[in-house]
Protein backbone atom coordinates (compact mmCIF):
# COMPACT_ATOMS: atom_id res chain seq x y z
CA UNK A 1 0.00 0.00 0.00
CA UNK A 2 1.24 3.54 -0.70
CA UNK A 3 2.25 5.80 2.14
CA UNK A 4 -0.86 7.47 3.67
CA UNK A 5 0.24 10.85 2.28
CA UNK A 6 -0.38 9.66 -1.29
CA UNK A 7 -2.60 7.37 -3.34
CA UNK A 8 -2.03 5.05 -6.26
CA UNK A 9 -3.20 7.90 -8.48
CA UNK A 10 -0.20 9.97 -7.34
CA UNK A 11 2.14 7.11 -8.19
CA UNK A 12 0.54 6.52 -11.60
CA UNK A 13 0.70 10.24 -12.43
CA UNK A 14 4.35 10.44 -11.43
CA UNK A 15 5.25 7.39 -13.50
CA UNK A 16 3.34 8.62 -16.55
CA UNK A 17 3.72 12.40 -16.47
CA UNK A 18 6.91 12.68 -14.40
CA UNK A 19 5.31 15.28 -12.12
CA UNK A 20 2.58 15.35 -9.47
CA UNK A 21 1.35 17.65 -6.70
CA UNK A 22 1.34 16.31 -3.13
CA UNK A 23 -0.69 18.40 -0.74
CA UNK A 24 0.74 18.94 2.74
CA UNK A 25 3.86 16.81 2.39
CA UNK A 26 5.90 19.18 4.58
CA UNK A 27 2.95 20.81 6.36
CA UNK A 28 4.22 19.76 9.80
CA UNK A 29 7.71 21.11 9.06
CA UNK A 30 7.08 24.56 7.59
CA UNK A 31 8.40 26.45 10.62
CA UNK A 32 11.58 24.37 10.70
CA UNK A 33 12.19 24.93 7.00
CA UNK A 34 11.61 28.66 7.32
CA UNK A 35 14.10 28.79 10.19
CA UNK A 36 16.59 26.82 8.13
CA UNK A 37 16.25 29.21 5.20
CA UNK A 38 16.73 32.19 7.52
CA UNK A 39 19.95 30.62 8.79
CA UNK A 40 21.05 29.72 5.26
CA UNK A 41 20.65 33.31 4.05
CA UNK A 42 22.55 34.73 7.04
CA UNK A 43 25.25 32.06 6.75
CA UNK A 44 25.40 31.15 3.03
CA UNK A 45 27.40 28.15 1.92
CA UNK A 46 30.13 28.02 -0.73
CA UNK A 47 27.62 27.52 -3.57
CA UNK A 48 25.30 30.41 -2.71
CA UNK A 49 24.38 32.65 -5.64
CA UNK A 50 22.52 35.85 -6.42
CA UNK A 51 20.75 35.34 -9.72
CA UNK A 52 19.99 38.85 -10.94
CA UNK A 53 21.85 40.98 -13.44
CA UNK A 54 22.68 44.61 -12.71
CA UNK A 55 19.56 46.73 -12.82
CA UNK A 56 17.10 43.89 -12.27
CA UNK A 57 14.83 44.54 -9.29
CA UNK A 58 14.27 42.38 -6.23
CA UNK A 59 16.48 39.54 -5.05
CA UNK A 60 16.78 35.94 -6.25
CA UNK A 61 18.94 33.93 -3.83
CA UNK A 62 19.74 30.25 -4.07
CA UNK A 63 22.05 27.86 -2.29
CA UNK A 64 22.43 24.09 -2.04
CA UNK A 65 24.14 21.24 -0.17
CA UNK A 66 23.64 22.69 3.31
CA UNK A 67 21.72 19.93 5.08
CA UNK A 68 24.81 18.58 6.82
CA UNK A 69 25.48 21.94 8.51
CA UNK A 70 21.95 23.28 9.05
CA UNK A 71 20.34 21.04 11.64
CA UNK A 72 16.78 22.08 10.88
CA UNK A 73 17.15 20.86 7.29
CA UNK A 74 18.59 17.56 8.52
CA UNK A 75 15.72 17.17 11.00
CA UNK A 76 13.09 17.63 8.29
CA UNK A 77 14.83 15.25 5.88
CA UNK A 78 15.15 12.54 8.52
CA UNK A 79 11.75 12.87 10.27
CA UNK A 80 9.31 13.89 7.54
CA UNK A 81 7.54 11.30 5.33
CA UNK A 82 9.38 12.52 2.24
CA UNK A 83 11.74 9.54 1.83
CA UNK A 84 8.94 6.97 2.17
CA UNK A 85 6.80 8.92 -0.29
CA UNK A 86 9.76 9.11 -2.68
CA UNK A 87 10.16 5.32 -2.57
CA UNK A 88 6.53 4.88 -3.60
CA UNK A 89 6.66 7.48 -6.37
CA UNK A 90 9.90 6.10 -7.82
CA UNK A 91 8.84 2.48 -7.23
CA UNK A 92 12.19 1.94 -5.55
CA UNK A 93 13.23 -0.24 -2.62
CA UNK A 94 15.77 2.30 -1.40
CA UNK A 95 16.00 6.08 -1.29
CA UNK A 96 19.32 7.91 -1.13
CA UNK A 97 19.94 11.54 -0.32
CA UNK A 98 21.37 13.61 -3.18
CA UNK A 99 21.13 17.23 -2.12
CA UNK A 100 18.98 20.04 -0.77
CA UNK A 101 18.34 23.39 -2.47
CA UNK A 102 16.96 26.72 -1.24
CA UNK A 103 15.47 29.29 -3.64
CA UNK A 104 14.19 32.66 -2.43
CA UNK A 105 12.53 35.33 -4.55
CA UNK A 106 11.93 38.50 -2.60
CA UNK A 107 8.94 40.76 -3.42
CA UNK A 108 9.26 42.58 -6.71
CA UNK A 109 11.62 40.05 -8.32
CA UNK A 110 10.39 39.96 -11.88
CA UNK A 111 13.08 37.56 -13.10
CA UNK A 112 11.73 34.13 -13.96
CA UNK A 113 13.62 30.95 -13.16
CA UNK A 114 14.75 29.88 -16.65
CA UNK A 115 13.35 26.72 -18.21
CA UNK A 116 15.80 23.92 -17.51
CA UNK A 117 16.15 20.22 -16.75
CA UNK A 118 18.09 19.24 -13.63
CA UNK A 119 19.44 15.90 -14.82
CA UNK A 120 22.13 17.11 -17.25
CA UNK A 121 23.75 19.24 -14.52
CA UNK A 122 24.11 16.25 -12.19
CA UNK A 123 26.62 13.41 -12.14
CA UNK A 124 23.86 10.87 -11.63
CA UNK A 125 21.69 9.01 -14.14
CA UNK A 126 18.72 6.71 -13.67
CA UNK A 127 14.97 6.52 -14.11
CA UNK A 128 14.34 6.40 -10.36
CA UNK A 129 14.90 10.03 -9.41
CA UNK A 130 12.70 12.63 -7.74
CA UNK A 131 12.89 16.29 -6.76
CA UNK A 132 10.46 17.83 -4.27
CA UNK A 133 9.80 21.58 -4.54
CA UNK A 134 7.92 23.00 -1.57
CA UNK A 135 6.96 26.65 -1.07
CA UNK A 136 7.04 28.05 2.46
CA UNK A 137 4.75 30.92 1.50
CA UNK A 138 1.43 30.77 -0.38
CA UNK A 139 2.15 30.92 -4.11
CA UNK A 140 0.06 31.55 -7.19
CA UNK A 141 1.91 33.36 -9.97
CA UNK A 142 5.38 32.53 -8.58
CA UNK A 143 4.71 28.79 -8.52
CA UNK A 144 6.78 26.06 -10.15
CA UNK A 145 5.94 25.17 -13.77
CA UNK A 146 6.66 21.69 -15.17
CA UNK A 147 6.24 20.22 -18.67
CA UNK A 148 4.48 16.89 -18.25
CA UNK A 149 6.12 13.97 -20.04
CA UNK A 150 9.36 15.82 -20.82
CA UNK A 151 11.33 13.20 -18.86
CA UNK A 152 10.63 10.86 -21.80
CA UNK A 153 12.05 13.12 -24.52
CA UNK A 154 14.68 11.36 -26.68
CA UNK A 155 17.46 13.89 -25.92
CA UNK A 156 18.25 15.84 -22.75
CA UNK A 157 17.73 19.60 -22.70
CA UNK A 158 20.87 21.72 -23.05
CA UNK A 159 22.06 22.89 -19.61
CA UNK A 160 22.99 26.58 -19.47
CA UNK A 161 24.26 29.06 -16.90
CA UNK A 162 21.40 31.13 -15.54
CA UNK A 163 23.10 34.53 -15.58
CA UNK A 164 25.45 34.38 -18.56
CA UNK A 165 23.14 32.06 -20.57
CA UNK A 166 26.25 30.22 -21.80
CA UNK A 167 26.32 26.48 -22.40
CA UNK A 168 27.19 24.56 -19.25
CA UNK A 169 29.17 21.91 -21.17
CA UNK A 170 30.82 21.75 -24.60
CA UNK A 171 29.24 19.75 -27.44
CA UNK A 172 25.76 21.30 -27.47
CA UNK A 173 24.82 18.91 -30.28
CA UNK A 174 24.47 16.21 -27.62
CA UNK A 175 21.42 18.08 -26.29
CA UNK A 176 18.20 19.58 -27.58
CA UNK A 177 17.85 23.39 -27.40
CA UNK A 178 15.87 24.81 -24.50
CA UNK A 179 12.33 25.07 -25.85
CA UNK A 180 9.69 27.72 -25.14
CA UNK A 181 6.87 25.60 -23.67
CA UNK A 182 4.30 28.40 -23.77
CA UNK A 183 4.96 29.31 -27.40
CA UNK A 184 5.06 25.64 -28.42
CA UNK A 185 1.82 24.72 -26.66
CA UNK A 186 3.33 22.13 -24.32
CA UNK A 187 1.46 20.56 -21.42
CA UNK A 188 2.64 22.88 -18.62
CA UNK A 189 1.50 21.88 -15.13
CA UNK A 190 1.28 24.65 -12.54
CA UNK A 191 -0.55 24.82 -9.22
CA UNK A 192 -1.49 27.37 -6.60
CA UNK A 193 0.14 26.02 -3.45
CA UNK A 194 0.02 26.44 0.30
CA UNK A 195 3.10 26.29 2.56
CA UNK A 196 4.20 22.67 2.91
CA UNK A 197 2.62 21.44 -0.33
CA UNK A 198 5.14 19.88 -2.71
CA UNK A 199 5.55 19.25 -6.41
CA UNK A 200 7.38 15.98 -7.05
CA UNK A 201 9.12 15.66 -10.41
CA UNK A 202 11.62 13.44 -12.17
CA UNK A 203 15.13 14.84 -12.82
CA UNK A 204 14.30 14.72 -16.53
CA UNK A 205 11.34 17.11 -16.31
CA UNK A 206 11.69 20.52 -17.94
CA UNK A 207 10.68 23.15 -15.40
CA UNK A 208 10.95 26.82 -14.46
CA UNK A 209 9.15 29.38 -12.33
CA UNK A 210 7.62 32.77 -12.86
CA UNK A 211 9.02 35.89 -11.25
CA UNK A 212 7.63 37.09 -7.94
CA UNK A 213 5.94 40.41 -8.61
CA UNK A 214 3.80 40.15 -5.47
CA UNK A 215 4.35 42.03 -2.21
CA UNK A 216 5.24 38.87 -0.28
CA UNK A 217 8.29 36.60 -0.27
CA UNK A 218 8.49 33.30 -2.10
CA UNK A 219 10.71 30.93 -0.17
CA UNK A 220 11.07 27.40 -1.49
CA UNK A 221 12.85 24.32 -0.19
CA UNK A 222 13.79 21.63 -2.69
CA UNK A 223 15.05 18.14 -1.97
CA UNK A 224 16.64 15.81 -4.54
CA UNK A 225 16.59 12.05 -3.93
CA UNK A 226 17.55 8.97 -5.95
CA UNK A 227 16.45 5.33 -6.05
CA UNK A 228 17.72 1.85 -6.86
CA UNK A 229 18.90 2.40 -10.44
CA UNK A 230 20.73 5.73 -9.94
CA UNK A 231 24.42 5.53 -10.85
CA UNK A 232 27.36 7.91 -11.08
CA UNK A 233 28.03 9.15 -14.61
CA UNK A 234 30.91 11.17 -16.02
CA UNK A 235 29.96 14.55 -17.49
CA UNK A 236 32.05 16.63 -19.93
CA UNK A 237 32.68 19.31 -17.34
CA UNK A 238 32.17 20.45 -13.76
CA UNK A 239 28.78 19.33 -12.51
CA UNK A 240 26.35 21.27 -10.32
CA UNK A 241 26.64 20.49 -7.45
CA UNK A 242 30.30 19.66 -8.04
CA UNK A 243 30.95 17.48 -4.95
CA UNK A 244 34.74 17.71 -5.37
CA UNK A 245 36.87 14.76 -4.32
CA UNK A 246 34.10 12.16 -4.40
CA UNK A 247 36.35 9.51 -6.09
CA UNK A 248 33.42 7.65 -7.66
CA UNK A 249 33.73 5.86 -11.00
CA UNK A 250 31.39 5.44 -13.95
CA UNK A 251 28.43 3.18 -13.16
CA UNK A 252 28.98 3.15 -9.40
CA UNK A 253 26.11 3.54 -6.95
CA UNK A 254 26.48 6.83 -5.08
CA UNK A 255 28.74 6.38 -2.05
CA UNK A 256 26.57 6.04 1.04
CA UNK A 257 28.86 7.94 3.39
CA UNK A 258 28.24 11.08 1.32
CA UNK A 259 24.76 10.19 0.06
CA UNK A 260 23.15 8.21 2.88
CA UNK A 261 20.24 5.81 2.48
CA UNK A 262 17.23 7.56 3.99
CA UNK A 263 14.74 4.75 3.47
CA UNK A 264 14.81 1.04 2.75
CA UNK A 265 11.87 -1.31 2.40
Amino acid sequence: MPHPMITQDHIDAFQTDGVVLIKGLFADHVDDLRAGIDQNMVEPGPFAAENLKAGEGGRFFDDYCNWTRIDTFRKVIETSPVAAVAADLMQSNTVQMFHDHVLVKEPGTSKATPWHTDGPYYFVEGQQTVSFWSPLDPVTDASLRCVAGSHRWPKPVLPTRWLSEENFYPNPDDYMPVPDPDAEGMDVREWSMEPGDAVAFNYGILHGARGNTSKSRRRAFSLRLVGDDARYVERPGRTSPPFPGHNMTQGQRLREDWFPVLYSR
